[in-house]
């Protein structure tokens, strides 16, 4: 095929499709190119095959089926498909044991539609790196207007919780999704010193020792 074909197939550049051919051919894939003919791979060579243990698949179909009781929107359609794509290419037996994992999550009243919502809009936000303007009520009830710098969510089970940087404060806070109504995306920021992700775990350590950071058991 030539380039030009791949690039329209694919809706992408030519100079794209160069890019990423070198990259195959780098990491081993046998592609040939020749100019005014176009690009041949080799006969008999296939990706490995996707291979999960029974252990894998029984984590990766309880993880999905939570996500989906209680994550956010898109988040629950991601588990769903990313689950059903897997299973798809699973042999019969593992594929029958994925379908036979006794772990099931239970949707909460509490969890609305729009704290479902919330909670994609602000995992978009630690991610993309965009400050957030919201209004948050304490547990008193005493509200206020925040612009906040998201850096992370936590699940706690019952509650899901926000850790940002609040300009109003100046300082690390952690606020309640259940609590926050009207999030709006301001705009991108850099993270300042003092004020990412590290910095809160280091935050942390220094007044609960007992804490460790992720991958390394229980997070703050």
């Amino acid at each position: 095929m030539r380039g030009r074909d791949l690039a329209g197939l694919l809706e992408v550049s030519e100079r794209t499709i160069y890019r990423d051919i070198a990259d195959l051919v780098g990491s081993g894939v046998p592609i040939h190119g020749e100019a005014g003919v176009g690009y041949m791979m080799r006969e008999g060579f296939d990706l490995p095959p996707l291979m999960f243990t029974t252990e894998e698949i029984i984590a990766l179909t309880s993880g999905a089926r939570m996500i989906g009781a209680w994550g956010g929107t898109d988040m629950a359609r991601g588990a769903e498909s990313a689950l059903e794509k897997i299973t798809s290419a699973l042999p019969e037996a593992l594929r029958a044991r994925a379908e036979a994992v006794a772990v099931h999550a239970i949707p909460r009243p509490s969890l609305t539609h729009a704290m479902r919502e919330t909670i994609d809009t602000l995992e978009r936000a630690v991610t993309q790196r965009t400050r957030i303007g919201i209004s948050y009520a304490d547990e008193a009830g005493n509200a206020t207007v925040r612009t906040v710098r998201p850096i992370g969510l936590w699940y706690w089970g019952p509650v899901w919780t926000l850790v940002a940087w609040c300009e109003l404060r100046e300082a690390f806070r952690m606020f309640r999704i259940d609590r926050i109504t009207e999030p709006e995306e301001i705009g991108p920021f850099d993270p300042s010193p003092g004020q990412t992700i590290q910095d809160f775990y280091r935050s942390e350590l220094s007044r609960h020792p007992e804490i460790t950071t992720p991958g390394e058991g229980n997070t703050a």
